[in-house]
């Protein structure tokens, strides 16, 4: 299965057709974005963090407890999964570990940034990156260390916010040139940065869309004119999850019940069956 995803994902990139790709930061929420007809997830290392340690995304997170989260998604979804690894748990060494524990957890791309340690959000303040030479023999690294060569090694740099539109874009080539199979330039300022990267850049790219953040929010039809392969709205299930909780539960500590506001929720014959629970029953029988 994994290595179907794997091929199925590459095509998916050879169309540069600006698929959305939600992102998920748990099985549950991987398992609506499939059941909704999405082609691929994005396990988010920012949503990972903030469900499941409930901190900021600034690093904290560990390979094992990402690849922990990985799996339960890869049981969950047959679908391809892009994996956050942020800047790969270390040194050269430790992103061919890093590669190797994630693919064999389920994923189908794995994205690697040049930040330093600890990284930061995207979109965040106080950022800062490595030398290009450092992130090149990462990804050098990456390359060489997975099993299937049908893995997708996506390179993002956040060189924009340090060193300027110019750096980020010569930093993308030197990674496409060290092997990455797809590039990701996070946080273009402007319309006229996000419309040059696919034409610099000859391998497909991601871009980022967040709601609030530093990157303009362009229609999706206009991003597939600009040749774009993937369009990334990593946290948005997250945020409305948020939402709906802070509204829900609001209701309910004030009112002390959820009448008014029940509407606001799936159902229970909704929530069994996203998380499969007729299979369930069934498997029962057959073995009881």
């Amino acid at each position: 299965m994994k290595d179907s995803c794997n091929r199925r994902l590459r095509d998916l990139l050879r169309s540069r057709k600006a698929m959305l790709l939600p992102g998920a930061p748990n099985a549950l929420t991987a398992r609506v974005i499939e059941d909704l007809g999405y082609a691929a997830i994005y396990v988010t290392g920012a949503g990972v963090t903030n469900t499941f340690l409930g901190m900021p995304d600034i690093g904290l997170i560990s390979v094992t407890e990402l690849a922990n989260n990985v799996s339960a998604m890869r049981e969950a979804v047959d679908v391809p999964l892009i994996v956050d690894a942020d800047t790969g748990f270390g040194n050269a060494l430790n992103v061919g570990r890093t590669v190797q524990t994630l693919e064999r957890a389920g994923a189908s791309a794995i994205q690697l940034e040049d930040q330093d340690f600890p990284k930061r959000c995207g979109h965040f303040a106080g950022k800062s990156v490595i030398a290009r030479e450092e992130m090149v023999q990462k990804i050098h690294a990456a390359a060489d260390a997975r099993i299937d060569p049908d893995l997708i090694i996506l390179a993002r740099t956040d060189a924009i916010a340090v060193n300027g539109f110019d750096d980020a874009m010569d930093r993308a080539a030197a990674y496409i040139e060290a092997g990455a199979d797809m590039t990701f330039v996070e946080a273009p300022r402007s319309k006229e940065q996000i419309a040059e990267i696919p034409k610099r850049l000859p391998v497909p790219q991601l871009i980022n869309i967040v709601a609030g953040g530093l990157t303009p929010m362009i229609p999706l039809d206009e991003l597939q004119r600009m040749g774009y392969a993937m369009v990334l709205y990593a946290n948005a299930a997250l945020q409305a999850s948020i939402a709906g909780m802070q509204k829900v539960l609001g209701h309910l500590k004030e009112r002390g019940s959820l009448a008014g506001i029940a509407n606001e929720l799936a159902s229970f014959e909704e929530r069994q069956r996203l998380v499969q629970k007729p299979h369930f029953d069934a498997l029962e029988k057959k073995y009881s």
